[in-house]
């Protein structure tokens, strides 16, 4: 799995970039919102203390003198990450516990959570739907724009009401933990089971972890705040990966984690 995480560019020398990996860690340390994900900082990190807590969790350069190429993320620290996150999902499974997926990045993971979906829902566990249709206004590049919730095989989501293209593949990418608020706001309104695991990236995983739910999912190395929620105990288990390469890339991954939990069908 190693040599894998390398060649499929997961882990390894990844093609996010230095700069924009520092440029995020300056605008985090400034408490930009576009970079918290919902997380709410509680220690003080500045840019020299998130490039020593990524150095450690990720395996990107510590030194602040390298501010060009690729970041490099260690294949070895996602590999015992990945273990972490199969034990918390045999965990949920032994117990039969609610869980919720949700992902911001729909083209690349959709694939990877619904598996997951699949496994446990196959092993005794109820996964939660709330809050399908449900609007939201998002904050994006282009000003405020209303996105609607959804569900594709289980794995929350959201598009864009506007564009002409309602329902459409793969949904949009996102950022904003708005959309988890929404979904939990309306499980717990609705007096069903709320999620006793969170399983999604960027929004949905801070979000989530930030409302006091133990979530768990992965992270590239040019979003610290997964990693600071981790270091702080507001997020239980980050993955160090490139999660933007080619959906198929993530397939070993999924059958990885699969066995691992000992939930392959």
């Amino acid at each position: 799995m190693l040599t894998y995480l390398s060649a499929a560019r997961l882990a390894g020398v990844v093609e996010t970039p230095r700069e924009r990996s520092l440029r995020r860690y300056r605008q985090f340390a400034a408490r930009d919102p576009r970079v918290l994900l919902g997380i709410d900082p509680q220690g003080a990190w500045g840019e020299p203390e998130l490039l020593g807590l990524m150095a450690r969790r990720c395996g990107v350069s510590a030194d602040p003198r390298q501010r060009s190429g690729p970041d490099v993320i260690d294949p070895a620290r996602t590999l015992a990450a990945l273990d972490a996150f199969a034990e918390r999902l045999a965990a949920a499974a032994r117990c039969h516990a609610p869980v919720l997926f949700g992902t911001g990045h729909p083209r690349s993971l959709l694939g990877f959570y619904a598996a997951l979906a699949d496994a446990l829902s196959a092993a005794g566990c109820e996964v939660l739907t709330p809050a399908g249709g449900h609007c939201v206004d998002i904050l994006t590049q282009f000003g405020l724009r209303t996105h609607r919730i959804d569900y594709v095989r289980r794995v929350a989501l959201v598009r864009e009401t506007e564009g002409g293209r309602p329902g459409c593949e793969p949904g949009a990418h996102c950022h904003s933990p708005l959309p988890v608020r929404v979904v939990l706001q309306a499980a717990a309104a609705a007096g069903g089971p709320l999620p006793e695991l969170v399983v999604g990236d960027h929004g949905w995983l801070c979000g989530a972890g930030q409302l006091g739910f133990e979530a768990i999912g992965p992270a590239d190395s040019d979003d610290p705040a997964p990693f600071v929620g981790q270091a702080e105990g507001t997020v239980r288990v980050v993955v160090p990966l490139d999660d933007g390469v080619r959906s198929s890339h993530y397939l070993p991954l999924t059958r990885y984690v699969l066995k691992r939990a000992c939930l392959s069908q």
